[in-house]
């Protein structure tokens, strides 16, 4: 019992995880707010940048589900 855990052990350890990309570790900027613009095209670039971080939310999530279909859920 004690060989297969340490079968194990060193098994696991051996695994080396990829580095996150850079792009998925940058916050987005609120939209800057320019007096005298209309509030709607401030509203407008806010969601603009809404839709980037949520994008880049996505593309988080689509790494991870990469990551454990390749090395397996450990729960």
């Amino acid at each position: 019992m004690n060989r297969a855990a340490t079968t194990q052990g060193q098994a696991s350890a051996g695994v080396l995880l990829p580095s996150l990309p850079d792009d998925l570790r940058r916050q987005e900027p609120h939209a800057p707010v320019v007096e005298g613009q209309p509030l709607i095209s401030i509203l407008a670039r806010e969601r603009q940048a809404l839709d980037r971080a949520n994008a880049r939310q996505g593309r988080t999530v689509q790494f991870y589900d990469d990551l454990i279909a390749k090395y397996g859920n450990r729960k």
